[in-house]
């Protein structure tokens, strides 16, 4: 009877912790890394207890164990042993979150107060930014906007806009499939109400890539659904863009040429783009060393550039050359074999769903992740240990669909 009560307890703290943890990054990373804790321990305690086993097979399993061997393989090249141990560490972190979130997310109920806890996570962030730009301070941390030629721009509690722009443009997607393509009547209004909250957060923060990032997701769901309407619409916003930005956004677009690529990253990210790339050249097997891009990166920097603040240590602003750099070409291959494994079986899945919530439920968490990848190409977010985490908790939500849908009766 003890132990019932004892394993009633973790398995409580296990459920909620699940729930809780897209909601906690809106509010600050302490909250998130005690919840991840407590999921994490409490999954092994109830494991312990139940007498089972801590292995938990997934499709992506394979390709993330190879991901993980090349890391540690990267060590060979690594200046710091030290900072490329803490890279490994914060591998399994993400593997026990993808993996608990695929294990343990067993019902509608349980996906329904997810989806709640990330709507409600969207609404704080979108709010606050609203707030601070009103205000001059978030209400949560007392955070001033930050300006960009001369714009000022959102960051919420969060570091930095487009920070704040990952994790807007990772989730809205959820609430606007929800409202779309599910809800109906006053709750469809209601829904409406929170897509339009939080594409202002978003817009905000004038991140160039979350509203790409934003729009690609919402092109995903049209196709997806075959709404004709979703690509007109998008296009509607493309031609009308240009004639609403604020007048600073027109003079840099001037600035520049007009040249999309160069208005998209700006001079200084296509110059850390290049000099990612001298990296990788030099290193282009096994990289530079797992978690130490920015101890690296000065070294590889170009002549023919003259100094600028973005010469300093950084990020690759780009996932895929951040990790190029820093586990190689074999550790890029092995990401992308993963995620050719996860959108497979994630097309399987969708295709089998019969249940109506549970089908719109998996096409919008299903853009949450396309829209993640997406400004993943002019952001280094799943670097970023404010948001990182949410990609894995997105992609182990996805991965609970291979039960969720076999255990709803149609």
């Amino acid at each position: 009877m003890k132990n019932n009560k004892i394993l009633g307890f973790f398995e409580a703290f296990l459920y909620w912790s699940v729930v809780l943890i897209p909601f906690s990054i809106a509010v600050g990373p302490a909250f998130t890394n005690v919840l991840i804790g407590f999921m994490i321990f409490s999954f092994l305690v109830k494991r312990i207890l139940n007498k089972e086993g801590l292995s938990i097979s997934t499709p992506i399993n394979l390709p993330f164990l190879f991901i993980v061997v090349f890391s540690l393989i990267s060590f060979i090249n690594s200046v710091d042993y030290r900072v490329s141990l803490q890279g490994i560490m914060k591998l399994v972190l993400h593997a026990f979150v993808f993996l608990i979130c695929a294990a343990e997310i067993k019902d509608k109920k349980h996906l329904w107060r997810i989806i709640l806890s990330i709507i409600m996570g969207v609404t704080l962030a979108s709010v606050d930014a609203v707030w601070q730009m009103s205000m001059g301070k978030d209400f949560i941390r007392g955070h001033q906007p930050m300006v960009f030629i001369g714009i000022k721009r959102a960051t919420a509690n969060f570091p930095h806009p487009n920070i704040l722009g990952v994790y807007l443009s990772a989730l809205v997607p959820l609430a606007t499939g929800l409202a779309l393509f599910y809800y109906k009547g006053r709750k469809k209004i209601f829904m409406l109400g929170l897509v339009a909250l939080g594409l202002a957060g978003l817009i905000l923060t004038v991140s160039r890539g979350a509203a790409l990032a934003f729009l690609v997701s919402f092109l995903f769901m049209g196709i997806c659904r075959r709404n004709k309407a979703i690509p007109a619409v998008i296009l509607v916003v493309l031609l009308v863009s240009p004639f609403i930005m604020p007048k600073n956004i027109k003079d840099f677009a001037k600035g520049v040429n007009y040249d999309p690529l160069r208005f998209m990253l700006n001079d200084d990210r296509i110059r850390v783009f290049n000099n990612s790339l001298n990296m990788i050249r030099h290193h282009p097997v096994i990289g530079v060393g797992v978690n130490t891009f920015s101890k690296n990166y000065i070294k590889y920097r170009l002549s023919q550039y003259n100094y600028s603040p973005a010469d300093g240590p950084m990020y690759a602003h780009n996932i895929f050359l951040h990790m190029a750099g820093e586990i190689g070409l074999l550790g890029v291959a092995a990401f992308i074999w993963l995620l050719i494994v996860f959108f497979w079986n994630n097309a399987g899945i969708f295709f089998r769903i019969k249940d109506g919530y549970l089908k719109v439920a998996h096409l919008a968490l299903s853009a949450c992740v396309v829209g993640f990848l997406v400004n993943g190409l002019t952001e280094t977010s799943l670097y970023y240990s404010r948001v990182a985490m949410l990609f894995w908790f997105l992609i182990g939500t996805l991965l609970a669909f291979n039960h969720l849908e076999k255990d709803v009766k149609v």
